[in-house]
């Protein structure tokens, strides 16, 4: 079994080549930092383009390095949401047409699922299990039972975890992407200068808010004002830092909490019980340290993807069509590209989360 990965869903253009027993044959990723970086953020007119001017080639080179012919393949699998519209209708389209000229199954994958399932390609990690999802986009906690099968537990009712990185980072004038970029200036800050809020710390329930970390980021600038120094943003950074891991370790204290207790689990329960951390900020090396704390003090095994496959790639989207693949699931040519696609689509609406629930 070969199947070919798409992923257009952001500023990444990608494609992959992946077999039945999750070995990565091909992984090709044209990233548009530079496209971006004068903007401080992504512009999702730049990088549609950028897609329909590299999707072709890059899929050339994902079947060359793979040895294979498009007529070898089992299946194309393409994101189909959740992201910028404009960029997942290119992957897409690009997917029906390889699966219409060669008569193979077609399979639209949601990007988040991609997310999620790798580390069953990379670590087979068995059902079910916890997952933190941490990217520019979404942030959100949920028990996965199985492929299509999740329950969510906390979303963030304002920004994601990686858009307060990338935020945070513009403030601070650290450059694009913000992620990296934060975690870079903060290996050379006191993390204990600035006294930072902790949002929905110590309040019920797993949901998560960044808007106000971020915009007190912004009004120590403004204090600071003509006389801010570079260690003054280096101490900021990594005062952020650490705010926002108080704030996901608060909340994930709170999910496990309730995982044990939904599962029958008594605390010490050798297991193994697995959370499993996974999106762009998964490749933060300080967020996984604490988390790896928050594992042994609860008796769980923490699980990350290696950082090449934490950001955006086609291998996990390649993944998901062999997981849906291998249960018979086929998906018509007719589907639609959607901006929006929860995978927990019975969960009760999050307060003031709006669409990002």
């Amino acid at each position: 079994m070969r199947v070919l990965g798409l992923e257009s869903s952001c500023d990444e253009t990608a494609a992959a080549v992946v077999d039945g027993a999750g070995c990565i044959l091909s992984n090709v990723v044209l990233s548009q930092i530079e496209e971006h970086k004068p903007y401080g953020g992504v512009v999702p007119e730049i990088a549609a383009r950028a897609h329909i001017d590299h999707m072709d080639r890059l899929i050339e080179q994902a079947m060359t390095e793979a040895g294979c012919e498009l007529g070898d393949l089992s299946a194309v699998a393409a994101t189909s949401g959740p992201g910028l519209i404009g960029g997942v209708m290119i992957g897409m389209m690009t997917g029906k047409a390889i699966a219409a000229a060669k008569q193979i199954p077609f399979l639209g994958v949601n990007h988040l699922e991609g997310h999620a399932l790798t580390v069953r390609m990379t670590d087979q990690v068995p059902f079910p299990y916890m997952l933190l999802l941490v990217s520019g986009g979404h942030c959100q906690i949920l028990v996965v039972r199985g492929v299509g099968n999740y329950q969510r537990l906390g979303t963030t009712i304002d920004d994601a975890a990686g858009e307060a990185f990338d935020k945070t980072a513009k403030i601070l004038g650290l450059g694009y992407p913000g992620g990296p970029a934060v975690e870079a200036a903060a290996q050379q800050g006191d993390e204990s200068r600035f006294k930072l809020p902790r949002p929905l710390k110590g309040k019920p329930g797993c949901d998560f808010s960044f808007s106000g970390l971020k915009t007190a980021v912004r009004r120590e600038v403004e204090k600071l004002g003509d006389t801010i120094t570079q260690q003054d943003m280096y101490d900021l950074a990594a005062s952020f830092q650490r705010a926002l891991c108080d704030s996901i370790l608060d909340r994930m204290r709170h999910a496990v909490e309730i995982y044990q207790k939904q599962e029958g689990l008594a605390q010490a329960d050798g297991g193994p019980h697995v959370l499993v951390v996974a999106g762009g900020v998964a490749a933060n090396s300080y967020l996984k340290s604490n988390l790896q704390q928050l594992c042994l003090d609860s008796h769980f095994m923490l699980v990350a993807p290696p950082p090449a496959l934490c950001t955006d790639n086609g291998a996990m989207i390649a993944w998901v069509g062999v997981e849906r693949f291998k249960l018979g699931q086929r998906d018509g040519l007719d589907l639609a590209a959607r901006a929006r696609w929860p995978l927990d689509p019975n969960a009760p609406p999050a307060a003031g989360a709006g669409v990002k629930a």
